[in-house]
């Protein structure tokens, strides 16, 4: 993208005075924002507000690594070029309310400076009002005590002269520190844990990285290290149970899009704004430009944001983080963070009492998009997909992305020594391979990648068995251990009424749909040892298929042992509910549960469907 030069750009650069190069320009923002890269764990451990989900420094990271790898990696000749294309990489990869707020800061600098290859003092200090300014203007609800009023102070100070470029930029980031002092006196919910705002914190982060490589040439690490000792004193008094008292319990999603254009005339953003404040959200964050904007919103429902937002352009990049998971993986006094995907089916109180991290996969009807158990949930899916004419194409499943897996990679791996994903059976899906791809790229993330070899139920049972271990002390390598023991012990069987779907799917050949239909069997499928999907038998007839199928389970599973048993069903919940109860009966001492299954089972299944997963315990 890029930003058209307004009316107001600055004059070019007269050649008396310092000059600011675009070469010294970049090597300084590298210094800042490999300094907030560094600090994103205490950043995370001092977040209190607006909510306490510890995300406040991976949010920032995320931010400034997308800047890292893009802009600031290649030279520039021009500053205005490099700061409009830092503004644009900070659009990208923005993360939460701190990184919007960063990518509008950095968005105002670049439209100030416009095509200049040079800045003197006065033609920076002017650009980086212009950025304060249009941070504050980006959030619906601006707050002193939070990161605005420090990027206000050190702009303030920045349109003193003074005798050296140095002394000028020490004199802005000592005053950048009194206002960051001064948070706690501003917030009282700041003052009550006893810390600092995270985002006004990482801001003078940024500045002190700026001032290392002006004093020195490069980035030192000297002071980082002094930091985290004086963060760690303060961790204890930021251990918050739940959302403070400025913030909306029932916004519970972090939710983020970008909004592209369709036309020259731009998005309208106060007519956005006004229909975002009608829905009813907090935290709202409008960054960018006319033609391309980042929404930024804490809401109780992300997919109605999501709608919204396609009425004013094209949506891309939606993103939803349940705020009340991430604190409690914050609480979690556990070593190990064990995360999966959507495509494993548990109950939401099994998903909380095992301290899972899920990661949704993506799902789209036609043109529209869709976060798995996110923005569409299981029931809406299903009233969808009855809807689907016979001519009209199926929905579709497809992994998350590598930034969707490191988002959440990188937060847990700040607030616990290791991270184990549990993930679906290779050959069924390529989101194992998603995951795989980050674990040698996450800086300071000990990531664990396990195949579960199963999918829906057996996945979800398989990465319960890991938060359990994980709660109970056990470290990466033994929760390795267990899931690959486990893995031969847990069983996935499926059964459905009605092969349609799986035929349009291309899971099972056409030639078999006719058959199907002529004999009247129901076919059961199971996961294979290699992972696969194949079937495994058929049952007779299409009448009391959950109590046959009880029947069909029990006699393939080795007796005399204690089950943990896990149904899924497509939209019927009373089949579920019969096999459930039946294979309970039968197993005798077990636990059983009951949950609606997920696209990833209905799309290629469709209504009707049955799962079972079956692992032993003990």
């Amino acid at each position: 993208m890029s930003v058209a030069l307004p009316a107001t750009a600055l004059p070019e650069a007269s050649t008396a005075g310092p000059r600011i190069s675009a070469a010294a320009l970049r090597r300084a923002l590298i210094a800042g924002v490999r300094r907030v890269i560094a600090r994103r764990e205490q950043l995370n451990r001092i977040n209190v507000f607006p909510v306490p989900d510890g995300d406040t420094g991976s949010n920032l990271a995320f931010t400034l690594s997308s800047v890292l790898d893009g802009a600031l990696s290649r030279p520039a000749r021009q500053a205005g070029t490099l700061l409009r294309a830092v503004a644009d990489d900070a659009l990208d990869g923005a993360r939460g309310n701190s990184g919007a707020i960063m990518a509008q800061f950095f968005h105002g600098l670049g439209e100030r400076v416009g095509s200049l290859q040079a800045l003197s003092p006065a033609q920076l200090a002017a650009a980086v009002r212009n950025g304060a300014e249009q941070a504050r203007g980006a959030l619906s609800e601006p707050r002193e005590g939070t990161v605005l009023s420090v990027i206000q102070a050190f702009s303030d100070a920045l349109q003193q002269p003074a005798s050296s470029l140095r002394d000028w930029f020490d004199a802005a980031l000592q005053r950048s520190r009194r206002a960051l002092a001064n948070t706690p006196n501003q917030l009282a919910v700041l003052r009550q844990a006893g810390v600092v705002d995270a985002g006004a914190q990482g801001f003078v982060d940024l500045l002190e990285g700026v001032a290392d490589f002006i004093s020195e040439g490069r980035p030192a690490a000297r002071r980082v290290a002094a930091d985290e000792d004086d963060d760690a004193q303060c961790h204890d008094a930021v251990a918050v149970d739940s959302f403070d008292s400025e913030a909306n319990p029932e916004h519970r999603w972090c939710s983020e899009c970008v909004i592209e254009a369709e036309s020259d005339a731009g998005i309208d953003r106060e007519s956005l704004r006004a229909a975002i404040d009608r829905l009813g959200s907090s935290s709202v964050v409008l960054a960018g430009g006319g033609q391309r904007l980042r929404l930024h919103a804490h809401v109780a429902c992300p997919g109605r944001l999501f709608e919204l937002a396609g009425g004013f352009g094209r949506v891309a990049q939606r993103k939803a983080d349940d705020m009340r998971a991430q604190q409690r993986a914050v609480k979690n006094p556990a070593a190990v963070a064990v995360v999966t995907d959507s495509g494993a089916d548990l109950p939401a109180d099994w998903i909380e009492r095992s301290g899972l991290g899920m990661v949704p996969v993506r799902l789209n009807f036609g043109d529209e998009d869709f976060l798995d158990k996110v923005t569409m949930h299981p029931a809406e899916f299903y009233a969808r997909l009855r809807a689907i004419g016979d001519a009209e194409r199926l929905p579709q499943t497809s992994q998350p992305t590598p930034g969707d897996f490191r988002r959440q990679f990188e937060f847990l791996g700040s607030h616990h020594a290791e991270v184990v994903y549990v993930g679906i059976s290779r050959p069924l899906s390529g989101t194992l391979q998603s995951a795989e791809s980050l674990q040698s790229r996450l800086h300071g993330v000990a990531l664990r990648v396990i195949d579960s070899g199963h999918a829906s139920c057996g996945e979800g049972l398989l990465a319960m068995a890991a938060g359990e271990a994980a709660r109970d002390g056990a470290d990466g390598s033994e929760i390795v251990a267990l899931i690959e023991r486990l893995r031969s012990e847990t069983f996935t069987f499926a059964a459905t009424r009605d092969l349609s779907h799986a035929v349009r799917g291309g899971r099972i050949p056409r030639w078999a749909a006719p058959l199907a239909r002529w004999l009247p069997v129901t076919p059961v499928a199971a996961i294979r040892a290699d992972g696969r999907l194949g079937v495994a038998g058929v049952l007779p007839g299409r009448n009391n298929v959950p109590e046959r199928l009880a029947a069909w389970i029990m006699r393939r599973l080795p007796p005399g042992r204690r089950w943990r048993l896990l149904v899924g069903h497509g939209d019927c919940e009373a089949d579920g509910v019969r096999l459930r109860d039946e294979l309970a009966g039968r197993l005798g001492d077990c636990e059983a549960g009951l949950v609606e299954a997920g696209p990833a089972v209905g799309a290629h299944a469709g209504p009707g469907a049955l799962v079972v997963g079956v692992q032993r315990l003990g």
